[in-house]
């Protein structure tokens, strides 16, 4: 890496950032973006500034440690949502659905169907054929009550 001592010190830097940053979109895991932060802001300092190898590479440690604490801490107060939460819970994306009992509610246990499907559920005495709401789960357990 001699380009490190050179006048060219900050291309390597940014070629470095560029690589950490297309490695994050190629496998992300939201945590080399800001090692590519870091080394992007080494390269900029590198090519305003007449600083060395060492102390290029005390910026780049300083930096990478700091945007990584900073950027922990703004994931924590806002956190990345899928664009669809539910879609590898299943009950909790039938909450609100109407079901139809197939096996009687007796004693605070049966089966109904919603679609193609059968569930185990929780609730109110009922017949099999009566329409309910699903009002909760618990786990593969719906929790059923009488529409109003």
């Amino acid at each position: 890496m001699d380009g490190l001592n050179g006048l060219d010190a900050h291309w390597t830097w940014l070629a470095i950032g560029l690589l950490l940053a297309t490695a994050e979109m190629a496998v992300p895991g939201v945590f080399l973006i800001w090692l590519a932060g870091a080394a992007l802001l080494t390269g900029l300092a590198s090519w305003v500034l007449p600083i060395g190898l060492p102390v290029q590479i005390v910026l780049f440690a300083g930096l990478a440690i700091v945007s990584v604490f900073l950027g922990k801490r703004y994931l924590k107060a806002n956190p990345i949502v899928g664009a669809y939460p539910l879609m590898n819970d299943r009950g909790a994306r039938l909450v609100g659905e109407t079901v139809l009992v197939t096996h009687a509610i007796v004693g605070g246990s049966g089966r109904v169907r919603h679609g193609d499907s059968e569930w185990l559920v929780t609730g109110p005495d009922a017949e099999p054929g009566t329409r309910m709401r699903v009002s909760g789960h618990d786990g593969a357990v719906l929790a059923v009550e009488h529409l109003h």
